[in-house]
């Protein structure tokens, strides 16, 4: 008999997911076999997912976000695996501790920077830094000063 607190998450884990997998191409003769070879699941456990009958082994989550182009933690939140309090208290652990960087995007946000402008300047502000790190500046770049941005 199944266990109706795991049939409804399965089924909710399903309407969230497969949704996204037909969005992202997974549809027609041969979808699950992609996405079970995309996300490395199990072709049986892709049709039990598909069907609403299990919620897939936790460590598949990330492969199926990539897979569907969902955010990770809205995978976790909207499919009952993880709150919305858990997830924030992730977001708010030490990024170093959890090995997850912030993001460009993050940090724009988190310094308050709403004009789309300002963010734009700031994000190629980030990619000249970080090509001048790496050492892949060019004379180009050095001649430029900022024109891109500049230009926006």
């Amino acid at each position: 008999m199944t266990d109706a607190p795991q049939s409804a998450r399965a089924q909710r884990f399903r309407d969230i997911v497969v949704p996204a997998a037909q969005r992202a191409g997974y549809t027609g003769h041969g979808a699950k076999a992609r996405f079970a070879r995309d996300t490395g699941m199990p072709d049986s456990s892709v049709t039990r997912l598909w069907q609403g009958k299990a919620v897939p082994d936790a460590r598949f989550y990330a492969a199926i976000a990539d897979a569907t182009g969902l955010d990770l933690g809205t995978l976790l939140v909207e499919s009952g695996t993880l709150s919305h309090e858990a997830l924030r208290s992730l977001s708010e652990t030490d990024r170093s501790q959890v090995r997850s960087p912030l993001t460009v995007e993050e940090a724009a946000d988190r310094l308050g920077i709403k004009d789309d402008v300002g963010r734009q300047m700031f994000y190629a502000t980030y990619e000249r830094l970080k090509r001048l790190e790496e050492g892949h500046d060019t004379a180009a770049d050095r001649r430029d000063h900022g024109g891109t941005a500049a230009q926006m």
